[in-house]
């Protein structure tokens, strides 16, 4: 991911907060040809020192067929993101795309089965949570749950290279970056939340 010194952060919360909110992100590799397949992706900071994503795609997968431990693979998640128009400056300008993300390139290590299991239950533990009836791995019958992992291929993947990009209109003069948060607090979801990022990154 190409990123200039204006938008890039060595922020950490900021990668935390955008796996977490973006956690149904690419898991892209190369080693026989471009593969990507959109996953569910958990960071795992048990051991703050070595953290990693934790994630898991269908063994009928093409690229389940072809990943092995050491592999090489890029996980890319894509936060908030909003169309700036050129409209909203004094002076003429192109618009341009304001956006947050995450790039975490890292060695494929395959989890074991007890380590599956435990990603399946953190993970619908995560989801299920908010369920008003939430069903949760423990409910299932861990023999209900170990003969559907039969169909899961569970990836540890322990970065090699971490890439943070924030571009909110850094660039910009006071007066069009105060009139680029007015317009975004009175559009979608997506502009009042890049809104808000812009005033946080000021403060």
């Amino acid at each position: 991911m190409f990123i200039p010194k204006l938008y890039r952060s060595e922020d950490y919360n900021v990668m935390r907060e955008i796996i977490r909110d973006n956690a149904f992100a690419l898991l892209i590799s190369s080693v026989d040809k471009i593969r990507a397949t959109h996953s569910m992706m958990m960071l795992n900071e048990d051991d703050p020192d070595h953290i990693y994503i934790e994630t898991h795609i269908s063994k009928a997968n093409p690229q389940a067929k072809t990943l092995k431990n050491g592999d090489e693979v890029l996980c890319d998640f894509l936060g908030a993101h909003t169309y700036i128009s050129s409209s909203w400056y004094d002076h003429i300008n192109v618009s341009t795309w304001n956006y947050e993300a995450v790039q975490i390139h890292g060695k494929v290590e395959l989890m074991n089965n007890e380590e599956l299991y435990a990603h399946l239950e953190k993970l619908t533990n995560k989801y299920e949570k908010f369920q008003k009836c939430p069903v949760l791995v423990k409910d299932m019958g861990k023999e209900f749950v170990e003969k559907e992992m039969k169909g899961a291929f569970g990836i540890k993947v322990i970065p090699t290279e971490i890439f943070i990009k924030q571009k909110l209109s850094q660039n910009r003069k006071e007066k069009d970056y105060q009139n680029i948060i007015s317009h975004l607090e009175n559009s979608d979801e997506q502009g009042k939340k890049i809104a808000e990022k812009m005033k946080l990154n000021k403060n």
